[in-house]
């Protein structure tokens, strides 16, 4: 089971983590990997980049020694019912979206509360992936979330750092998460939530239990490339065309 696309990592404009866009690149070439993505946190973190990071990264290449990189964010999910804190007008400049519940943002409330929120974000129809979902800070109804997220073509993280060091306690979560989507026939992406770029496409526990309960690779969309930018083409994302180019040489090598 080979993950060659990383939907989530952090770099030093997020001031929690510890490497620049080169470092990423430098360590997805080494690691053989299709293409990674940068996902600084949105406005209400305490260290949120300058909203002008995130208009300006067109500057950064799409691809640099056949790796290519997308451009996302870590939006929050905002207080009491959902939302996200991404203004309108950043919009056209991010690839896609991943929704997470923050501590700093919005304090762990209820299960029926964390439910709420999620689904109400789900179904606002801004984000392209839930991060994080097994947070055992964050308890939510799993079967009515998975179900949102397939009806809204959402998809669900399954976060390597919650199985090593962020968000202890999530693993039972995570694993129970892995097997209700595969009963109710939806689809994850696997991450790295990487703060360092050595850790980047690091999914070395996620595979192991996706392994271990028969978990499908098909039901992990950034498996490959083509796989993930079909996905941002089903949101009409425009870097799907960008890429288009890059794809069918990238497949003429495979």
């Amino acid at each position: 089971m080979k993950i060659l696309v990383d939907t989530h990592s952090h770099t030093i404009a997020s001031t929690h983590a510890y490497s620049n866009v080169h470092d990423y690149f430098v360590q997805a070439k080494e690691k053989g990997m299709q293409m990674f993505s940068l996902t600084d946190h949105g406005p209400e973190m305490p260290d949120s980049p300058h909203p002008w990071h995130f208009g300006n990264r067109h500057v950064i290449p799409r691809v640099i020694d056949n790796v290519a990189c997308l451009r996302g964010i870590e939006a929050n999910i905002m207080p009491p019912d959902g939302g996200l804190d991404v203004p309108q007008g950043m919009m056209p400049y991010l690839d896609f979206i991943i929704a997470s519940f923050h501590e700093p943002v919005i304090p762990p409330t209820s299960r029926a509360q964390h439910t709420k929120a999620l689904i109400n974000t789900i179904q606002a129809g801004e984000c392209q992936i839930i991060g994080h979902p097994g947070n055992p800070n964050y308890p939510i109804d799993f079967e009515q979330v998975i179900i949102a997220a397939k009806d809204n073509n959402v998809l669900l993280e399954i976060n390597n750092s919650s199985f090593t060091h962020s968000r202890l306690g999530s693993e039972p979560h995570c694993i129970e998460l892995m097997e209700l989507i595969d009963k109710l026939d939806w689809k994850v992406v696997f991450s790295s939530d990487a703060h360092i770029a050595y850790n980047l496409g690091e999914y070395g526990q996620s595979i192991s239990h996706a392994k271990r309960i028969g978990f499908p690779l098909e039901r992990i969309v950034n498996r490959d490339a083509g796989t993930f930018l079909d996905f941002l083409g089903q949101h009409n994302k425009p870097v799907v065309k960008e890429l288009a180019e890059w794809r069918s040489n990238l497949s003429g090598t495979a």
